[in-house]
């Protein structure tokens, strides 16, 4: 009992010498987690600065500074600004000026038209391509599928100037090959230059658009063919009934990246302006916006012109699925 006793002392002594010692210890560790977990919520903000600094820069900025611009004037004083320039807000005197212009919106209504021909028949054409070459008959499909996208490689600036010598009289073999039947074709006029530029668009980027089908085809289970297979059911058939409603969200994708860019067609225009007298330097909405600024030197115009092809790409992408998905519904 009386060892019993003596030895409680020095336990207790014990627990007391090694007790600040685990306090240091808990107290230690709790920070290394509380550092840790600090710098492991730091880690993906670090990792995404280098692109959220870009995109603020390279998009958000741009887009922000184009928006005010589009806010204001430029007074200069005198005949030539001798007597100092004064930048002041405008409110919307620069959208009434652009929507008064009569040639600006022309070149809308141009490229609405332009719009309604040339989206439907490209991607009914990379539907009927992207559908043959991912059924069981084709043969070579690899081969087909980088020639039909080869186009899109080349860039628009020099796909233009190709086209070009096939639409010059003079150079092109089709107008003399036309001529010697009694056919003088005229790819430049004033009725037929949108249609010449839209042959160009339709052959840039039918392959582009057949990828994005192609990559929707190849998604589709196999069961659904074998099961089809089995049914009896013709390749026209597979096609109508499964390949086509399931494929509907990249024709959809598609539909919206040509209603986009049929707004910002500009390479092509600018360039066969130089052989066509039926181009202006207005004839499109894009190339409007760039005569404004760099011939007129008038960029808060221009900025105005920009943010109204921005709202009215990004109005008809709305309404166009809206009412997909209406009749989806």
């Amino acid at each position: 009992m009386s060892a019993g006793m003596e030895t409680r002392p020095e336990t207790a002594a014990a627990t007391r010498a090694t007790a600040p010692g685990r306090g240091r210890d808990s107290d230690g560790s709790r920070r290394a987690r509380g550092a840790s977990s600090a710098a492991t919520k730091r880690a993906p903000w670090v990792l995404l600065f280098p692109f959220l600094a870009l995109f603020l820069l390279t998009f958000l900025v741009p887009i922000l500074m184009a928006l005010v611009s589009s806010f204001t004037q430029v007074r200069r004083g005198g005949l030539f600004g001798e007597t100092g320039v004064v930048t002041q807000f405008a409110g919307f005197s620069n959208y009434a000026q652009v929507l008064g212009d009569p040639n600006f919106t022309a070149s809308i209504g141009r490229m609405f038209l332009f719009g309604i021909v040339q989206v439907p028949l490209m991607l009914i054409l990379c539907t009927v391509l992207a559908l043959l070459l991912e059924s069981a008959s084709a043969k070579w499909p690899g081969l087909f599928r980088a020639a039909y996208f080869l186009p899109y490689g080349v860039p628009g600036v020099i796909a233009t100037i190709l086209w070009s010598f096939l639409y010059v009289p003079g150079l092109s073999p089709i107008i003399d090959v036309a001529e010697t039947f009694g056919v003088s074709p005229d790819f430049l006029g004033p009725n037929t230059v949108l249609w010449s530029i839209a042959n160009i668009v339709t052959w840039s980027y039918t392959g582009y658009n057949m990828l994005i089908i192609i990559a929707q085809l190849k998604s589709i289970p196999v069961e659904l063919y074998e099961a089809a297979k089995v049914d009896g059911a013709t390749p026209l058939r597979v096609a109508t009934s499964i390949q086509l409603p399931l494929i509907r969200p990249a024709l959809l994708l598609t539909a919206v990246f040509s209603i986009i860019g049929t707004l910002q067609l500009f390479a092509e225009a600018q360039v066969l302006q130089r052989v066509a007298p039926a181009i202006d330097s207005q004839y499109t909405p894009n190339l409007s916006a760039y005569t404004t600024a760099f011939a007129y030197n008038d960029y808060n115009v221009a900025a105005a012109q920009s943010v109204l092809i921005a709202l009215v790409a990004f109005t008809l992408s709305i309404v166009f699925l809206t009412i997909t998905n209406r009749k989806s519904a």
